[in-house]
């Protein structure tokens, strides 16, 4: 071998040496390297909680690192979302996105965007609402609900998880269709309203479908189902549409991270999440609750949470609603 080709073999080790290692320096640890944290921007023990508590648990198995509950309840369910805006885009810190945080924000000034602060995960379920009353406070179920209402305007009270979220805006509208005045008590969550009703402080609770087991347990009567059709365990109790109402009301929830987040982070998230989400576990904890899947992916969800802001902006506009 001539002399110049012992002298260039070493030359092109070193060079390819020299390039190697930026590489190298660039390497990181897989994501994530320490627990993720999801916001539930809603009270420990409601469905809500549950369900998330449930999808998080599952998701981390599909991790190197667990994700872990922080429940930051109040505000319109808006504390969450306003947190998660402010973080840094790096995937340790996510949030549920209810409906009710994409409304308020629409409604009065808020340290968020929605469309515009955050990077959506994925879609996960949407709620079925109830009206419960006490057992025997009304008889004949919303029928005497409604007539009572109008014998005593400003009298009854019905609860709802807070201002301007799903229950208490249907109530609204409810009311509004009948003519009557109902006086509203925002609780913190399901459970809060529950006690009250059991009470006797408020005529009827609006709510998830877990408020149900009140009526599983006989302490309580479903005056009426928000979906589209009857719900299976309560199969005597009447939709809206049939008490002459045009209305179905679900709430699709997902879950989002900072606006800026790197797209094999997100991958990584949604990976771990919708492989939770269609396990037989989970589906069978969104069976116990009447929660239907909504499963969409991140663009998907992307897509679903501008139609949303836009269906927002003309319920805003048809009810005249004020921040709360």
């Amino acid at each position: 071998m001539p002399h110049q080709a012992l002298l260039a073999l070493p030359r092109r080790a070193l060079l390819g040496g020299l390039l190697a290692t930026p590489m190298l320096a660039r390497a990181q640890p897989a994501f994530p390297v320490r627990p993720v944290s999801l916001i539930i921007p809603f009270p420990p023990g409601g469905t809500t909680d549950v369900v998330l508590r449930a999808l998080a648990e599952g998701a981390s198995r599909h991790l190197p690192q667990p994700i872990v509950i922080d429940n930051k309840p109040g505000a319109a369910n808006t504390l969450g979302a306003a947190t998660v805006a402010r973080a840094r885009p790096d995937g340790y810190l996510l949030t549920q996105l209810p409906a009710s945080a994409i409304r308020v924000q629409l409604l009065q000034k808020l340290p968020y965007d929605t469309l515009r602060d955050f990077t959506p995960i994925l879609s996960v379920t949407g709620y079925s609402y109830v009206v419960i009353a006490k057992a025997g406070r009304f008889p004949n179920g919303w029928t005497d609900f409604i007539a009572e209402a109008r014998r005593r305007p400003g009298k009854l009270a019905y609860g709802s998880t807070g201002a301007n979220g799903s229950p208490h805006v249907t109530m609204a509208e409810l009311a509004a269709k009948e003519g009557v005045e109902l006086i509203h008590a925002p609780f913190r969550g399901d459970a809060d309203g529950s006690q009250a009703l059991l009470g006797g402080h408020i005529d009827v609770m609006a709510g998830g479908s877990g408020l149900g087991a009140l009526a599983d347990g006989g302490q309580a009567t479903i005056l009426n189902v928000w979906t589209a059709e009857r719900l299976t365990r309560w199969p005597t109790a009447p939709t809206l549409k049939e008490l002459g109402y045009d209305m179905a009301v679900t709430t699709p929830f997902g879950i989002v991270a900072p606006a800026g987040l790197d797209p094999a982070v997100t991958r990584t998230l949604h990976d771990a999440f919708a492989a939770a989400q269609k396990s037989e576990e989970f589906r069978a904890i969104l069976g116990r609750y009447d929660m239907p899947d909504e499963y969409r992916d991140s663009a998907g969800y992307a897509v679903s949470l501008r139609e949303t802001v836009a269906r927002e902006e003309a319920l805003i506009r048809r009810l005249n609603l004020t921040a709360g």
